[in-house]
């Protein structure tokens, strides 16, 4: 499953990723808390919409666009 990056604002178009909760390969359980992300009003976690093993796909300090992937969880 595909993790992507949240709207979280009528104005926000990307965030930046400050740091992984989670290391990759972990297991990760339903709506635990993953990677916190940062934009010019809001410093927010993505939770994991799914049970599996997580696969990032950005590095802390990458500037992620709204609607692209993070992440992939795999199923468990």
């Amino acid at each position: 499953m595909d993790v992507i990056m949240p709207k979280w604002g009528m104005t926000m178009q990307d965030a930046t990723i400050s740091c992984w909760l989670k290391a990759e390969g972990d297991a990760v359980e339903t709506g635990e808390p993953l990677v916190e992300v940062e934009t010019d009003k809001v410093q927010a976690a993505i939770e994991a919409p799914v049970d599996g093993t997580l696969r990032q796909r950005a590095a802390v300090g990458d500037v992620v666009r709204v609607g692209a992937l993070v992440a992939i969880i795999d199923p468990a």
